[in-house]
């Protein structure tokens, strides 16, 4: 009977260690991948923004991101109906099924971009976002998700959100708070707007 009674007790430490183990955050490799992976997506993202800002026609401008801005929040809808569906939590594994993957991608980056979109045109964002309350929820939605996901953790990424978060008004603006991409064309922006706005 005693040997039975020190066999248990040398191995319980065993046992318990490996119910602690399963407890811990494991390295989620998928998720390194898509990172590297989202990296040079994001390169491509700055890219096409950068023939966006480089164009000399507001008129254009407007035009261009009224159609993305609802391209970019049919796909963000679309994306959070299926990752819902199926009951993806953010701070779950990286997915592996190719369906959820792709809304997964799809919520990380559109929100990452709309963050782009929305502080390099600060008012053109500001006329067509701010008077969608759709658009709105949407947005806190994939904020929260892309935030607890652990795909910008740190970095000039998380900082986007951040910033993007303060200029929209979703969350308090910090007594530091500037808008680094604003612009003196962001002041001939406004007197386009108040000429649309007029039409």
């Amino acid at each position: 009977m005693l040997s039975v009674c020190a066999l248990l007790l040398l191995a319980a430490p065993v046992a318990l260690g490996s119910d602690s183990d399963a407890q811990r955050p494991r390295h989620d490799s998928n998720l390194e991948i898509y990172k590297r992976l989202f990296e040079s997506k994001r390169k491509d993202q700055l890219n096409a923004l950068k023939n966006l800002v480089e164009l000399n026609d507001v008129n254009q401008q407007y035009k261009i991101i009224d159609i993305m801005l609802k391209g970019l929040f049919k796909v963000l809808e679309d994306s959070k109906a299926v990752l819902i569906a199926a009951n993806v939590q953010p701070e779950d594994p990286f997915p592996l099924d190719d369906k959820i993957k792709e809304a997964y991608s799809h919520v990380v980056e559109n929100t990452a971009f709309f963050g782009d979109v929305a502080l390099r045109f600060p008012r053109i964002v500001h006329h067509y976002y701010d008077r969608n309350v759709d658009w709105s929820r949407l947005l806190r939605w994939g904020l929260r998700f892309c935030n607890l996901t652990g795909v910008f953790s740190g970095g000039a990424h998380q900082h986007v959100l951040t910033l993007m978060s303060q200029e929209l008004g979703i969350t308090e603006k910090s007594a530091d708070f500037v808008n680094p991409y604003r612009t003196e064309r962001d002041d001939r922006q406004s007197g386009y707007e108040a000429n649309m706005q007029s039409v």
